[in-house]
């Protein structure tokens, strides 16, 4: 019966802001479009470079002189969690709104600019090498970016609306509770998302680069 009414919450919300959310999905695909964009105006040398030390990582990475599993599931919970600590507190500052945004596209050109590196610089092997070492974590990683920046976004609309048109006031507490509620859970699946980061990547890793070169 809880799940169910969960259910219809869900459903319901997902209705009355389907506006927002595709906006933030969209928002987010044009960053990786403009990342991946991004690395046809690099010049030889800088590609050069980025590759050399690409490659460094990758030689690394094949022969398992990478950072502990431990290391490695620290710093990838920490820095997701900063990142979605930020735009948990943009979102209850009426001034956060845009700035949520710009994060949000900057994140989807990161991820354009790293596949579109690779897949450039080493055709389908660079294609084999993001699907395994960026693709695992962020099938979990992005759609919490989206659904936290949507979130953040729908409650700033809501502390700016309570702001300056009283008619349509609302108690502050009950929404502030929600939000933060959403947000602890989005902390829970990037603790699974840094698991995943953590253990499978250097394990495929390992596996594949040996294999293409």
């Amino acid at each position: 019966m809880k799940k169910h009414k969960y259910h219809n919450v869900a459903a319901t919300h997902l209705r009355e802001y389907s506006s927002i959310y595709l906006f933030v999905i969209v928002l987010f695909l044009m960053g990786v479009i403009f990342g991946a964009v991004i690395v046809n105006s690099l010049s030889f040398e800088q590609k050069e470079d980025l590759f050399y030390y690409l490659s460094e990582f990758f030689g690394q990475a094949s022969a398992g002189k990478v950072a502990e599993t431990k290391d490695l599931f620290l710093q990838s919970f920490m820095h997701n969690s900063k990142f979605i600590g930020l735009i948990w507190l943009l979102g209850i500052s009426i001034i956060g709104l845009p700035i949520i945004l710009v994060m949000l596209f900057l994140k989807g050109m990161v991820v354009g600019f790293t596949v579109g590196f690779l897949v450039n610089q080493m055709g389908w092997h660079g294609f084999l090498l993001s699907f395994v070492s960026i693709l695992p974590q962020n099938l979990v990683i992005i759609p919490v970016y989206i659904v936290t920046a949507a979130l953040s976004t729908i409650f700033s609309l809501k502390m700016i609306k309570n702001q300056f048109m009283k008619k349509l006031n609302q108690p502050v507490l009950p929404m502030f509770m929600r939000y933060m509620g959403v947000f602890l859970l989005a902390v829970v699946f990037l603790a699974a998302a840094a698991g995943i980061e953590a253990s499978f990547p250097p394990a495929l890793l390992k596996v594949v680069i040996p294999a293409i070169k």
